[in-house]
C-alpha cells in the first residue's frame, strides 16, 4: 500500500510516465510481419516505427518530450521562424495533447534513426541517447545536414551519422531509404539567432530538410515530414511508386500556415498516385489539432466526381496499421478486450445484475 509520506514530486514522475510504460514497446517486439506486409505504428506527431517482414526496424521523427511547460515572458524569442514568417510576438500555447506512447530506453531492435528536419518536435537528443545506448554502431543516424550537425553537438559519434539530400539514398537490410525534396517553408525561415535578415540570404533547402520514401517488400510509404502543399508531390508520385502517404495536417490559426488543410491532404495523395493518404501531426499541439474526419468527409463528397484512387485512413497514435491488409479499413480503433467474455463461470450473486 503507499504511503504518502514516502511519496515525491520525483516519484509520480518515475511511476507515471512515460504514460504507456513498455506496453508498445512489447507489442512491436512481439509482431511477426507476414511476408508481402509492412507494420507500421503511429507513435505521435510525425513519429513511426516501420517493421519489415525480414524484422528491420525502423523508426522515423521519434519525439518524447513536451511542448509549453510555463507561460513565461508571455513572449517568443528573438528571429524564432514564427515571427520570421507572420509577424507574430506572443508566445504559442502550443501544449501537448497526447501522452507519450512508447518507452526510448527499451528500444532494443532499432536498425535505423531518420529524422527529416530539425525543428525540435521532429528530432530528440533522449531518443539519440537511448538508441546509442542500446545499440551498435551498426545503427546510423540518417538526416539532412541540419539534423546531423544537432546530433553531432550531442555526442553522437561520427560514424553513426550519414548526411543526406535530395536525390540520397541510403538502404539497411530490406528496406531502401530515399531522400527527395520537402516542402516546409517554416523550415525555410528558421535560421540561426545570427541571421538578422532573409532578404539576399536564402538558406539551402537541401540541407535543412528532406521528404522520405521507405521503399520495404510490402510497400512504399511516402513521409512528407511537415511539408505544405507543393506541386512537385505530383514529380514524386511520377518517379516512385507510393502505397502509403503520410501528411501532416492541422487547423492553421489566423495568419499562419504551418500544415497542410483538408484539401491538401487530398491534393497530396492525388499528386503522389498513392493507395492510403494518412495524415499526421494534427494530434499534438492544443493550438493546431484538427478533426480528421473533416478529411473523410471531403474524400466522401469528392471521390466519385474526381475518380480518386486513394483512400484516407483515421489513425490514433500508438496504434498498428498493415499494409495492404488494413488500405481499406478508413478507420482505426483500439483493441476493445473482453475477447474472451464468459469463457469462465462468472461469480455473480444474481444474473439479472447485467
Amino acid at each position: 500500500m503507499p504511503n504518502i509520506n514516502e511519496i515525491t514530486r520525483e516519484s509520480w514522475i518515475l511511476n507515471t510516465f512515460p504514460e504507456w510504460g513498455t506496453w508498445l514497446n512489447e507489442d512491436i517486439e512481439r509482431e511477426e510481419v507476414k511476408k508481402g506486409t509492412v507494420a507500421m505504428w503511429w507513435l505521435c506527431n510525425t513519429g513511426y516505427w516501420i517493421k519489415t517482414e525480414n524484422n528491420t526496424n525502423l523508426i522515423i521523427d521519434l519525439w518524447v518530450k513536451t511542448g509549453k511547460r510555463t507561460h513565461g515572458n508571455g513572449l517568443m524569442k528573438d528571429r524564432h521562424q514564427h515571427i520570421r514568417a507572420c509577424g507574430c510576438r506572443k508566445v504559442q500555447p502550443n501544449l501537448r495533447a497526447v501522452p507519450v506512447v512508447i518507452d526510448p530506453f527499451e528500444m532494443k531492435t532499432v536498425d535505423v534513426v531518420l529524422a527529416t528536419h530539425d525543428h525540435s518536435d521532429h528530432i530528440d537528443e533522449n531518443v539519440a541517447a537511448a538508441v546509442c545506448q542500446l545499440t551498435d554502431s551498426s545503427v546510423k543516424f540518417v538526416g539532412p545536414k541540419s539534423c546531423t550537425d544537432l546530433w553531432r553537438g550531442w555526442g553522437v559519434p561520427e560514424e553513426r551519422l550519414v548526411t543526406v539530400r535530395p536525390g540520397d539514398t541510403y538502404t539497411v537490410k530490406d528496406i531502401e531509404i530515399v531522400a527527395v525534396e520537402s516542402f516546409d517553408r517554416t523550415e525555410l525561415v528558421t535560421v540561426p539567432y545570427e541571421v538578422e535578415s532573409l532578404e539576399g540570404n536564402p538558406p539551402d533547402m537541401f540541407e535543412k530538410a528532406v521528404n522520405y520514401i521507405i521503399k520495404t517488400p510490402g510497400g512504399n510509404i511516402y513521409h512528407a515530414g511537415d511539408s505544405h502543399y507543393s506541386n512537385m508531390f505530383a514529380k514524386h508520385g511520377n518517379e516512385h511508386k507510393i502505397d502509403i502517404a503520410l501528411g501532416s495536417y492541422g487547423e492553421n490559426p489566423r495568419g499562419m500556415t504551418d500544415k497542410l488543410t483538408a484539401n491538401g491532404i487530398l491534393r497530396m495523395a492525388e499528386g503522389l498516385n498513392c493507395q492510403v493518404v494518412i495524415p499526421m501531426h494534427h494530434d499534438i499541439w492544443t493550438n493546431f489539432k484538427a478533426d480528421p474526419m473533416e478529411i473523410m468527409s471531403l474524400w466522401k463528397m469528392k471521390k466519385d466526381k474526381l475518380k480518386y484512387k486513394f483512400k484516407p485512413y483515421i489513425w490514433d497514435i500508438g496504434g498498428k496499421f498493415i499494409y495492404p491488409d488494413n488500405k481499406d479499413d478508413l478507420e482505426f480503433n483500439y483493441d476493445r478486450g473482453f475477447e474472451d467474455a464468459f469463457t469462465e463461470d462468472t461469480d455473480l450473486p444474481y444474473y439479472w445484475i447485467l
